[in-house]
């Protein structure tokens, strides 16, 4: 009663507003008479497809309480797999843990000097990253901390606040960069909006890498080399100039800082050949080669000892070294956070944000992807905005994923995130036994790690290669954003390629080009010979061929673009679906972005392999438009007797997923255009392959799915589509062959008696199919002609039940039953390409055989 009441309620309010509540029923007829009642009898149930509603969306969409407690659940990882923690894996992670350690330590002391901060700042990003992350890691192999790309926007952020505000210290500045990009972070993770790093194509992670890198690597080779007396940040093509020319000026730091990057090439390419040699031994020289950074360090810092143990004072050094590192975490404190500070460096906060995620993201992908286990970005989002958040309470600066640490761990047999606990434990021994050691590290040595370091984010020719193979158009992306870095900076080249990418995708998207396909008959094929009998055919099984020992059964029919415009061989003769009835494919989607340039293809296309219906529909000259002047004056209006009149169009949804008004606007007026090209008749639209609910919902709703009534008729006939059935029940036996060679049998007579005698009142599947050329002898799919009496369907359900077309045609099995596949009351919304073909030529023709355009099942002479 309640829901009557409400009903009344909003009938009421419409009619006052004046909405029309079913204005996609031009006819006013009963929706019964759209045919969905027709088919339902003990053969087959009927089915009616029920629209989605605005209230199923906002359940699907609001957050319920299991849903809480699941995103709970999920934001904090480490409790789904802490309590089976072994013995096992605790050997894994202590391996990986310490050994990633050994490589952080001096790592992060260097990449702290691209930060233009003092080395100690370096150890408490990488002690609160490996330590914090591994609560809320998605990933066993990531480690976080300090990074060379990361590292050098910070230096810059420093730099610039400094000129600005020389009031703030650079790791005050540094620490404010961390909290506030974090905080924007963790809260992209915490909304599960991760999918935006998708936007990110990999041509743009890899100019970005590859441009960093490069001016990293230059950027260092002053400090590698001694030179002083210009700024090695400024733009990369500009540090290049000056480098050469104070060449001369170098200094007895060349020596520590060449020979110590030689002999971390050298000591890579010599275990990299020994396990090639003796792969029994691979793991040795894996190891080997992991701590070849700590290696270098402690050789170079002995040396360097020997050389300055007594020189300490800073004038009568050698060559230059790190000096003092205080020992333990000194500058632990609550960050200071103003809006002095943020309005100082918010220019450079995207830029910030972006760099941290799309390093983490790309490199967790990755990793995930080759040790087989996936990871979910927006908790890894989560996970490296906390960590941000918390590492500047201990001095921490701006953090994310390391690619170089992150291979390396994962190479070294880690098995859990908790590995990061025991590196923490490495970094924190550092921090407070190895100052005094720290206080001998050459500089010209620490350049040489960040360059060895950044060496490997350069992407290689043959990956280069490999892009042009897959996308041309990418490569000039990728160029495009390493020469931005080159001449501007980092933070353009970054948005730089992102823009640009952008850019591409719109256009494909705007400029999504749609197909017309045909049919084209096909046979399956293995080894040498076509298959036509499941049981003749060696290696065929139950699922490898069609049923029977009937070869028809072994051919289905695809659909080929008219044009072979995806490769096909041209030399196979794809068939033009029927005369006056065209097939279009939607290539990326149907949106207000592409539609206009979808349908004004489509439009094009028919008005060139068509004619008029009525060449003179414009009885007088000036009833013509302006843009179909016509012949000129005493000549007759040129008639093409060789091309057809439009029939009907197919639409092939199958790679659509959403529409929106202005699609399904275009759309009706396309429909609306096409009808009037073909006055007096009627286009029918056919769509197959729609895949969402609400598209269709948005489709029907726009009049799609129902016939178009014509002009002539007074009453909306009744419309006889085919319905795609499936089979349920029945079973593999010889019985179940034998009733349906029956079958088969009984229906070869009717086709035979109505050849003699006439229309009888069953149209079969089979005779639609033959008539059509289709090879439907697989198909369930039933076809009835009715009596122009559109009375009653108790008849018609009589003649269906006693009909041997729906007993199980396929071979079931005896007391198979079949089911529609899709909704009854949407004739026009058809399963695949072939249902819809089907459908539309059967009703063309039975339309034509009386002169004069119904509906199939008419029986109008």
């Amino acid at each position: 009663m309640a829901q009557s009441t409400a009903s009344k309620v909003g009938h009421g309010l419409a009619k006052i507003l004046g909405i029309k509540l079913q204005y996609r029923n031009p006819t006013g007829e009963e929706r019964l008479t759209r045919g969905e009642s027709v088919y339902s009898v003990s053969s087959a149930d009927s089915y009616v497809e029920h629209e989605p509603s605005s209230l199923e969306w906002v359940k699907e969409v609001a957050p319920t309480t299991r849903t809480l407690r699941n995103w709970l659940y999920h934001l904090f990882p480490f409790t789904h797999w802490i309590g089976r923690y072994n013995a096992t894996w605790l050997a894994g992670d202590l391996i990986a843990g310490i050994t990633v350690g050994a490589v952080v330590v001096p790592q992060s002391m260097a990449y702290a000097k691209l930060a233009e901060l003092p080395v100690q700042f370096g150890l408490y990003s990488s002690f609160m990253g490996v330590l914090i992350y591994w609560f809320f890691a998605t990933s066993k192999d990531i480690t976080i901390g300090p990074v060379a790309v990361m590292s050098t926007v910070t230096g810059d952020v420093v730099n610039q606040v400094a000129k600005s505000h020389p009031e703030f210290p650079g790791h005050v500045v540094a620490s404010a960069l961390a909290i506030i990009a974090g905080a924007i972070i963790c809260f992209i993770g915490l909304a599960r909006c991760g999918w935006i790093v998708d936007f990110i194509s990999l041509s743009a992670i890899s100019a970005y890498m590859t441009g960093s890198a490069l001016n990293i690597a230059v950027g260092q080779v002053p400090a590698l080399m001694g030179i002083t007396g210009f700024d090695n940040r400024a733009t990369t093509y500009k540090v290049v100039i000056n480098i050469l020319k104070h060449l001369g000026r170098s200094k007895l730091d060349a020596a520590m800082g060449l020979t110590a990057l030689t002999m971390l090439y050298l000591i890579r390419f010599a275990c990299n050949y020994g396990a090639r040699r003796v792969p029994s031994r691979a793991k040795t020289f894996f190891f080997l080669s992991t701590l070849r950074t700590a290696f270098v360090i402690l050789l170079y810092t002995m040396i360097s000892w020997l050389a300055n143990r007594h020189h300490r004072a800073k004038k009568e050094r050698l060559f230059a070294i790190l000096g003092t590192v205080p020992r333990g975490f000194q500058n632990a404190a609550v960050p200071t956070i103003n809006t002095t500070i943020i309005r100082a460096f918010v220019n450079e906060l995207p830029a910030s944000v972006i760099v941290i995620l799309i390093e983490h993201i790309a490199i967790a992908k990755s990793f995930g992807r080759i040790n087989n286990y996936t990871i979910d970005p927006s908790q890894e989002m989560v996970a490296i905005g906390v960590t941000n958040l918390l590492g500047p309470f201990l001095g921490a600066y701006p953090a994310t994923g390391s690619f170089s640490r992150t291979a390396i761990k994962a190479k070294a047999g880690v098995r859990t995130p908790f590995a990061g606990v025991i590196t923490a434990l490495v970094v924190l021994l550092a921090i407070y036994a190895l100052p005094a050691v720290f206080f001998y590290i050459p500089n010209a040595s620490l350049s040489a790690v960040i360059i060895h370091a950044v060496g490997d984010l350069i992407t290689p020719p043959n990956t280069l290669y490999q892009f042009w193979r897959v996308s041309p158009l990418e490569v000039i992306i990728f160029f495009a954003g390493v020469f931005v870095t080159i001449f501007a900076s980092i933070e353009d080249g970054i948005y730089t390629t992102i823009c640009i990418s952008v850019a591409v995708l719109l256009f494909r998207v705007v400029k999504a080009k749609g197909r017309f396909v045909g049919r084209v008959k096909v046979h399956s094929v293995i080894g040498d010979h076509l298959i036509d009998d499941e049981h003749k055919t060696p290696g065929v099984g139950k699922y490898g061929s069609f049923r029977g020992n009937d070869p028809d059964k072994a051919t289905r029919n695809i659909f080929l673009p008219l044009d072979h415009n995806d490769g096909s061989n041209p030399e196979v003769e794809v068939v033009s679906p029927y005369p006056g009835i065209f097939i279009y494919r939607f290539s990326e989607g149907f949106n207000y972005p592409n539609a206009n340039h979808y349908l004004d293809y489509l439009t094009s296309f028919i008005f060139r392999e068509t004619r008029r219906t009525n060449p003179n529909s414009y009885p007088k000259l000036g009833d013509r438009p302006w843009n179909d002047p016509g012949p000129r004056r005493g000549r007759e209006a040129l008639i093409e007797p060789d091309k057809p009149t439009l029939k009907a169009v197919i639409l092939d949804f199958s790679s659509v997923n959403n529409v929106d008004i202005t699609s399904v606007q275009i759309l009706i007026d396309v429909r609306n255009q096409l009808d009037r090209y073909a006055a007096p008749d009627k286009v029918d639209w056919h769509l197959a392959c729609i895949n969402n609910r609400w598209t269709k919902r948005a489709l029907a709703s726009a009049g799609f799915g129902y016939p178009t009534p014509r002009a002539d008729t007074p009453v909306f006939e009744r419309w006889k589509p085919i319905f795609s059935v499936a089979e349920i029940g029945g079973q593999e036996s010889a019985a179940s062959a034998a009733e349906w060679r029956e079958n088969q049998g009984e229906l070869k007579r009717q086709r035979d008696l109505e050849a003699r005698g006439g229309s009888v009142g069953i149209a079969t599947a089979a005779e639609v199919a033959t008539s059509t050329g289709i090879d439907a002898k697989d198909s369930l799919e039933p076809h009835v002609k009715r009596d122009s009496s559109s009375g009653s369907s108790d008849n018609i359900e009589r003649e269906i039940e006693k009909s041997k077309a729906y007993s199980g045609s396929g071979g079931g099995g005896v007391g198979a039953r079949v089911k529609v596949v899709q909704g009854l009351n949407r004739p026009l919304f058809h399963i695949d390409l072939t249902s819809a073909l089907q459908s539309a030529i059967a009703n063309v023709e039975l339309r034509g055989e009386g002169g004069i355009a119904k509906g199939v099942g008419t029986d109008e002479k």
